[in-house]
């Protein structure tokens, strides 16, 4: 006679299952809730406790791992596991019907405890499906209700569930059990972050990611796209959406690109991105007088785009961008009347609040062909950057402010990445060309006249003098770069001969 053996948290479709299973000849053999719900529907069902021979122990926790339940699991279709079976007067199990503590449900629950989530950690079930599924060329394994039709179907067709259909009922309880211990490890490690990370990277990269949105599309409206947290109930960058549309694909794109760039700086800061290049960086005493000189560095490429700030966003900073048409605003909190009038005047602007500063203790994960790229995220400047003057001249203090300035901007422009800045402002970027000659002149049309009298941040070095040439006839009086070049000695001079400062750091920062 065939075992099946049902220990299941989700009780959808058991009574159905069971039934079906007992009219197919099976023995039901079920522990704790799922005997007690078979009985009431005055099903014949054994319990654990007859075959083990003991009580359950530990309040529940241990009730099915046994050697007359894995052994029975485990038993091939040979005469040599049937042998030992026998010996021991236990019998093959060739179905296992599980289904688990709901621990991601548990832990995605506002303020749970960590004894709440610690409680909901199967053992005896993962033990059960993991056991099940590596038999399955003899064991019928099932994890998800969704399947039990099939099953039966199967049965109904042929008396039988092919081995076609069992290997793909492992599979899924393989992946259905990775998941879960996959949550698990993300739960328990996500306020370890900072004390755990290292240079060293993982040998093996688990991630436990929640779909907590599907998107309307991604990049484009062919697209299927979704947003995944750490947190079952994490919103976009670990925020929360405080009104306007739903945020797209996007938009999340240039929110985490706005919102790096925003808690990079100390003082009051306004960072305008669009397509995931800043068009405008300015920090000032306040937001609102933020605003202003980043919107004037490219106006035309501010429409449509999305700020982050990195102080709360008051009625002063929301009079002050008037109406230009963005689709997002990141920021750490919103006062009351700003909230009230954004929402009045933009219902369709996104606003997002970040409470939690970015700041780089998580890996960064990107997706290549049948693989993954994994860095640490570029913090800045290393402990041990020095600034070192190459020019004649050494550049004033308020050139050093504005060139500290680029070089902090820079670093968030994609590459070839060239800023313009002056009086901590950018007043002309050129990025994402395959060419530093043409980010520079990007950079020189942007900026028009302000050009003359701004400095220039390089992201890399300069190959040729070509792109220092153009900078210093353009007006820019100061240049800071990470120098390197085969050609140094030509950039050098060419700066010199036009009277200009530079600084070398040392330090590269490319942003693919």
């Amino acid at each position: 006679m065939p075992r099946a053996l049902l220990s299941v948290f989700d009780k959808t479709g058991l009574i159905e299952l069971a039934t079906a299973l007992l009219e197919h000849g099976y023995d039901l053999v079920a522990s704790g809730g799922t005997e007690q719900t078979l009985r009431k529907s005055d099903l014949a069902v054994t319990a654990v406790e007859q075959l083990t021979g003991f009580s359950q122990l530990l309040g529940g926790r241990v009730k099915t791992l046994h050697p007359a339940i894995h052994a029975g699991i485990m038993a091939r279709d040979r005469e040599d596991d049937l042998e030992d079976l026998r010996q021991h007067g236990y019998a093959p199990i060739t179905m296992v019907v599980c289904n688990l503590y709901p621990f991601q449900e548990t832990v995605a629950q506002p303020g749970v405890s960590l004894q709440d989530a610690v409680e909901q950690i199967d053992i005896g079930g993962v033990t059960l499906l993991r056991a099940a599924a590596k038999n399955f060329l003899h064991t019928v394994v099932i994890c998800d209700p969704a399947d039990y039709t099939r099953v039966t179907d199967a049965l109904n067709s042929t008396g039988q569930v092919d081995l076609a259909l069992r290997r793909e009922l492992a599979v899924k309880a393989f992946a259905h059990t990775r998941d879960y211990d996959t949550a698990i490890h993300a739960f328990l490690s996500q306020d370890l972050a900072s004390t755990i990370l290292s240079e060293e990277l993982p040998r093996q990269l688990s991630v436990g990611m929640h779909l907590v949105d599907v998107l309307r599309y991604g990049e484009n409206p062919h697209q299927a796209a979704g947003y995944y947290s750490r947190r079952a109930n994490g919103g976009p960058l670990g925020g929360t959406v405080l009104g306007g549309k739903q945020l797209s694909y996007n938009n999340i794109l240039d929110l985490d690109a706005a919102w790096r760039a925003a808690c990079s700086f100390t003082q009051p800061a306004v960072i305008i991105v669009k397509h995931l290049n800043p068009c405008g960086i300015a920090s000032a005493a306040s937001l609102a007088e933020a605003f202003a000189p980043a919107l004037a560095s490219d106006p035309v490429s501010a429409f449509g785009g999305v700020i982050a700030v990195n102080r709360p966003v008051d009625e002063e900073f929301v009079e002050a961008v008037g109406t230009l048409f963005i689709e997002a605003i990141a920021a750490p909190s919103f006062t009351a009347r700003a909230q009230e009038l954004l929402t009045e005047r933009r219902k369709n602007c996104r606003l997002l609040q970040v409470p939690a500063t970015f700041d780089g203790t998580e890996i960064e994960i990107r997706s290549v062909h049948r693989g993954l790229l994994v860095q640490y995220p570029d913090a800045g400047d290393p402990d041990h950057t020095g600034f070192r003057t190459v020019t004649q001249r050494a550049p004033t203090p308020e050139e050093v402010e504005n060139l500290r300035f680029a070089w902090k901007s820079v670093q968030f422009v994609k590459s070839n990445a060239i800023v313009l800045a002056a009086n901590r402002a950018t007043v002309g970027i050129g990025g994402g060309l395959s060419s530093r000659v043409d980010a520079v002149n990007l950079a020189i049309t942007k900026a028009g006249q302000q050009a003359a009298g701004s400095v220039l941040a390089s992201d890399a070095f300069f190959p040729f003098a070509d792109g220092i040439e153009a900078a210093l006839e353009a007006g820019v009086t100061a240049i800071i770069q990470p120098g390197g070049s085969i050609r140094d000695s030509e950039v050098i001079a060419a700066a010199d001969n036009a009277g200009a400062a530079m600084i070398f750091t040392g330090v590269r920062h490319f942003r693919h």
